[in-house]
């Protein structure tokens, strides 16, 4: 007697191994090969990806400046000291002239400063600077990203702080 091999059972649904079981679809350990490189990818390429400053961001950047200068303003007033908040537009900086605290600005966001370039028979150009009596020699700082900005501007006889928020093309 010859003995035949046994062939695997051919249906009209596909192929059927010697088990029977149909051969068609992904085993689990495939497709968690798939998710694994995508998520290689993914955490390779996400972070070359340039992220801009959101408008919540540039808002809180000036929130941020506002604070800093009135919190000089209110150190001028109650030491009774004369305090220079320094503003470097070039390097996207803005310095406490009390607790030396910086705030530093990102690449995307353009800084520009409008400042007094005299101010009490002191050249000054670098900084906004705070009296005793509360009074400063005002100035405008402005940020701003494409399609937004804003400008915190200093009040050179009230020495007041306030956010404008501006309309860009």
């Amino acid at each position: 007697m010859v003995r035949q091999p046994i062939l695997p059972a051919v249906g009209a649904d596909g192929i059927r191994n010697a088990q029977g079981f149909n051969a068609q679809g992904f085993a689990l350990i495939e497709i968690l090969c798939v998710l694994a490189i995508i998520g290689l990818l993914a955490a390779i390429i996400l972070p070359a990806i340039p992220r801009s400053t959101t408008r919540a961001k540039l808002q809180s950047y000036a929130v941020e400046t506002a604070a800093l200068l009135k919190a000089d303003r209110n150190a001028a007033l109650r030491r009774q000291v004369w305090v220079a908040t320094q503003v470097d537009a070039e390097a996207r900086s803005i310095r406490s002239g009390v607790t030396g605290l910086t705030i530093r600005l990102p690449r995307d966001v353009v800084v520009q400063a409008t400042l007094a370039a005299r101010c009490a028979d002191r050249a000054t150009g670098r900084s906004i600077d705070f009296f005793p009596s509360g009074m400063s020699c005002g100035g405008t700082i402005a940020l701003a990203r494409p399609g937004m900005g804003y400008e915190v501007r200093v009040n050179w006889l009230t020495g007041g702080v306030e956010i404008v928020p501006q309309k860009l093309l």
